[in-house]
């Protein structure tokens, strides 16, 4: 089969992978499941699918179609060929603005097409909860809907066409066709004539009309996933008369590709709606109130009603980025119920929610009825959103697991059907998490198993056989947005009859006779507790690790990562995760893939050092150690710690590389070159000896190197503290970093005269260097070492009166981050109550502005522009609000942020030579050309020193550390 495989690779423009790694980083997707395909396709051209069609007959195999890979019912795993289109077929092909439609390739990201179609006043609706990453492709295949679907309903009803590759290769357009047309459709040898008889035989029958009708859900259930569509089939012309004409589209969407392969996607758009929205935040006791009201609230013309329940908000309260977000909650409620009004104007929106409130409290229900608007709504959104990958934080292996998380009922059923369905879980002692989609009928419930127990696979599929009879019992639907997949596939006869489930059966033997698309979806799925991700009782060691992992070990907390793809953002979406899956757009690039790459060696490895595997290497080589999934990862799966341990452990078995000691050991060389500042920059700045000096390191011969100042910082400090003895009232302590210390020199000098200028007494305390560089390259004993030597010295003389500041954020925020991690028992305490005196410079300056300690009164009055950039670390375990804040002081100073995420240089990562170029990408997704088209005037701020140094060498343009900004700015 490889060598099939390998002709196969040639023949295509796009690639074929059928390499461990690979193989590994597609065997899972967001679900429980977990399978290895037989190889990965990425295809470039319509030809390349055609070919791999050819190949899977041939070769009795199988292709799994597949976008962002975030399916939640096992869509997108499979023994096949998994081929990925989130590649190449992004591109939107046309847009007709007067009819209101658009024509895309299923690679185009939901949001991203919301961007493009915003100028011209349109939208697509259906709005999924990972929106900024899922795929049109995804949501045609599963039918996707989301928190607005009571408005805009699911991509059925938006789906005008579909172009696809049918199981012989042949192209087909899908769209409606008239009565004449649907007939002479049926006529001909082709295989899409076959499709269209078998559908005039299937459904012209009246048996098995009235079958269908019987057995399917209510109609009054708008979120309806199960099965093949037949059913909404039967409501068009010819077998219903005065049905609207017939389009296979219906079917297509929903059919997780098991039909045919789309390749060209015709959506119907919408006007986009209206400007002003307002959520009304009602709180509630308890879920049951909550559904109670949610009947209130459907009474009214709102757009979404989404239930958050007390599993969830209690996630939240230590997850870094949502801990901003749940600014809105009033004690501790049972569950909030989250009602979108969208009016013209707010005072309508007032009006509304006033009656909504009104009658909720005549009724007894609610006790606190917040709205909130603008970026208030957006916050609580977000926060609404990450309830999928906050539920990954529970400790331990316990989990809150997707097997009924997709439910649907008619909404006027939901409260008495959820009332049953915690009465099934209490008779197995579960509980279970209820979120999402109240307002449509559908909440998505999770209870807490173990599935690496014997016990806990079995409870895993006992669950899911009682949900599905209560669910038939309602007409309900198994699947209201999530798919059947392999997770509920099997119960697909339960729901809708033999007889039914018969001619779904022979539906997909007439398009897929070989089923080579997507096999065991849907229908002949094996049983649900099988292939998942984890082998119940299958034990793994005790793993020795540098970093302490509180509550859980190393493999547990890569297995909080639970595949939902927020790492597959891009730069349009904002934030700093995953920089270099933006610049690759490359699945191995993700911070899923780190994870999954080391969940996987670290579960089945058969070596004593499972770390020591080159494939962990080769995916998390291009981890840039930004920390943003720190913060942005729903589940905080903090990929930069799993970086630098595995390191650490890989480097016992294969040696540590020389670029890597030198890099680490960058204090002591620049203590070395400080001694003779000027020959050491001369090396490093002539062409000719800085080329040498590159090529025989390893690093980028492009890339200019950091040069030393005349005299270090401590030096300079002692001299100037010798002729300035004043003794001032308020004491601060400055730790010397050894990039400000050696490199930025004159940014120490300036932060160090402009506290003293506000009226602060700098004090150098006796510290070490802060580890940064040890870190970064995994040298984590050694890390370790200096981080607890700092700790002893700096925990008696920090405190709240007197606190540690710094200037550079990768040093500094050691203390606040990897420090408490690293810290030996006996310090462990005196490293958390050191780290909540730690500050950037900022925030100490900042939080001085906000008690009116520093005031604009010492500033210039100039009128200046500011773009800053953000450093990652600082982004993603403080804020660069507290730097916007600081720049703000002067009273004529402007400040933009610059959207962007990292700056691509990282530490050492943008000096290498073999990432260079991903540097550069990275810095040229956003930050680099906003310096370029800033003007002349305006003041480029960045508090990093990777950054500027980024920014001189992709622009040419000189950056100041914020705190030069506001020294150069004082009167």
């Amino acid at each position: 089969m490889n060598e099939l495989l390998t002709q196969l690779a040639e023949s295509l423009e796009g690639t074929l992978h059928f390499d461990t790694t690979m193989r590994t980083l597609y065997a899972t997707d967001a679900s429980a499941y977990r399978e290895f395909p037989l190889a990965v396709a990425i295809p470039k051209t319509t030809d390349d699918i055609r070919k791999l069609i050819a190949f899977a007959t041939e070769h009795k195999t199988s292709l799994i179609p597949r976008t962002a890979g975030t399916s939640l019912a096992g869509q997108v795993v499979g023994a096949g060929i998994v081929v990925d289109v989130s590649r190449n077929f992004t591109s939107i092909l046309e847009l007709n603005k007067e009819e209101h439609w658009v024509r895309v390739q299923p690679g185009v990201i939901r949001d991203e097409l919301n961007v493009f179609l915003q100028p011209h006043g349109l939208f697509f609706g259906p709005e999924t909860s990972t929106a900024n990453r899922a795929m049109i492709g995804g949501m045609v295949g599963n039918n996707s809907c989301g928190s607005n679907s009571v408005v805009y309903r699911s991509t059925r009803e938006h789906l005008l066409e579909v172009k696809a590759l049918l199981s012989d290769g042949t192209e087909a357009v899908f769209n409606t066709v008239d009565l004449d047309s649907f007939h002479a459709k049926c006529e001909g040898s082709t295989l899409e004539s076959a499709i269209y008889r078998n559908v005039r035989s299937m459904l012209g029958n009246y048996d098995n009309q009235e079958e269908i009708r019987k057995e399917f859900p209510k109609k009054t259930v708008e979120r309806r996933n199960t099965g093949y569509a037949v059913d909404l089939l039967l409501e068009m012309a010819p077998f219903t008369a005065g049905g609207p004409d017939f389009n296979f589209c219906s079917l297509i969407a929903g059919s997780e590709g098991t039909l045919a392969f789309i390749t060209e996607i015709k959506l119907n758009v919408s006007p986009a709606p209206p400007k002003e929205t307002g959520l009304l935040c009602v709180h509630f006791n308890s879920i049951d109130e909550a559904l109670r009201a949610n009947l209130v609230a459907v009474k009214y013309p709102i757009s979404a009603s989404e239930l958050i329940d007390h599993y969830i908000l209690e996630c939240t309260k230590n997850n870094i980025e949502q801990q901003k977000n749940r600014f809105f909650v009033q004690g501790d409620p049972g569950a909030i119920l989250v009602v979108e009004f969208a009016r013209n104007t707010r005072e309508e929106i007032i009006a509304d929610a006033q009656r909504c409130e009104t009658e909720m409290r005549a009724a007894g229900l609610g006790y606190h009825f917040p709205l909130l608007f603008g970026n208030d709504s957006k916050k609580i959104w977000t926060l609404r959103k990450a309830g999928l990958g906050l539920l990954s934080n529970l400790p331990g292996d316990e989990k809150a697991v997707p097997v009924i998380e997709d439910t649907a009922v008619d909404v006027q059923d939901l409260p008495a059907y959820i009332r049953e369905f915690n009465e099934i879980l209490n008779k197995h002692g579960l509980y279970s998490v209820h979120y999402a989609h109240a307002g449509s009928g559908e909440l998505h419930l999770r209870p807490i198993i173990n599935l690496k127990t014997e016990q806990g696979n079995q409870l895993f599929r006992t669950i899911a056989e009682e949900i599905a009879t209560l669910v038939k019992k309602y007409q309900g639907s198994l699947s209201g947005e999530h798919g059947d997949g392999r997770l509920r596939g099997e119960f697909i006869r339960q729901m809708v009859g033999e007889k039914n489930y018969r001619l779904l059966k022979d539906l997909k033997n007439v398009w897929d006779p070989h089923h080579i698309f997507n096999p065991n979806k849907i229908i002949d799925t094996p049983s649900m507790n099988s292939m998942l991700r984890y082998t119940p009782g299958q034990q793994t060691p005790a793993f020795k690790t540098v970093f302490r992992f509180p509550n859980q070990d190393i493999l547990q907390h890569a297995e909080q990562c639970n595949g939902s793809g927020d790492c597959r953002k891009t730069q349009i979406s904002g934030g700093t995760m995953c920089p270099s899956y933006m610049a690759t757009r490359n699945e191995k690039d993700t911070t899923r893939a780190r994870a999954n790459i080391l969940r996987e060696f670290l579960t089945n490895s058969d070596k004593l050092n499972r770390f020591d595997h080159k494939e962990i290497y080769e995916v998390m080589d291009l981890c840039l150690s930004c920390k943003g999934c720190k913060s942005e990862c729903p589940s905080n799966v903090d990929v930069a710690k799993l970086k630098a341990e595995f390191l650490q452990h890989y480097y016992d078995a294969n040696g540590v590389p020389f670029r890597s000691k030198l890099i680490a050991g960058f204090s002591k060389s620049s203590a070395l070159g400080a001694i003779w500042p000027g020959l050491y920059n001369f090396v490093m700045t002539n062409g000719m000896i800085s080329r040498l000096v590159k090529q025989s390191t390893g690093f980028a011969k492009d890339r200019s190197m950091p040069t030393l100042y005349k005299t270090t910082l401590k030096k300079w400090f002692a001299g100037w503290k010798k002729n300035n003895t004043v003794v001032k009232n308020r004491k601060v302590y400055l730790f010397f970093d050894e990039f400000t210390n050696y490199n930025d020199t004159e940014i120490g000098i300036k932060a160090i005269q402009l506290l003293d200028k506000l009226g602060y007494e700098v004090l150098m305390p006796e510290h070490i260097e802060s580890g940064r560089a040890w870190l970064s390259k995994g040298l984590l004993r050694d890390a370790k070492k200096i981080a607890n030597k700092n700790i002893r010295l700096l925990s008696p003389l920090i405190n709240s009166d007197t606190p540690l500041l710094g200037i550079e954020p990768s040093a500094i925020l050691t203390f606040r981050d990897e420090y408490i991690d690293l810290a030996d028992d006996d310090v462990y305490e005196s490293a958390k109550s050191l780290a909540k005196n730690v500050f950037l410079v900022d925030e100490f300056i900042a939080a001085e502005i906000s008690k009116g300690n520093i005031t604009t009164a010492s500033f210039s009055k100039e009128k200046k522009h500011i773009k800053l950039h953000g450093h990652c670390q600082q982004k993603a375990l403080s804020s660069v609000d507290p730097t916007k804040t600081l720049l703000s002081l002067p009273e004529n100073y402007s400040v933009e942020v610059i959207p962007s995420g990292c700056c691509g240089m990282a530490g050492s990562f943008g000096y290498e030579k073999e990432h260079y170029e991903l540097s550069m990408k990275v810095g040229e997704l956003v930050l680099l050309p906003a310096v370029r088209n800033a003007d002349a005037e305006t003041i480029i701020a960045a508090p990093g020193t990777s950054c500027r140094h980024q920014i001189k060498d992709g622009t040419g343009r000189k950056a100041k550390h914020p705190v030069e900004v506001l020294y150069e700015a004082l009167v």
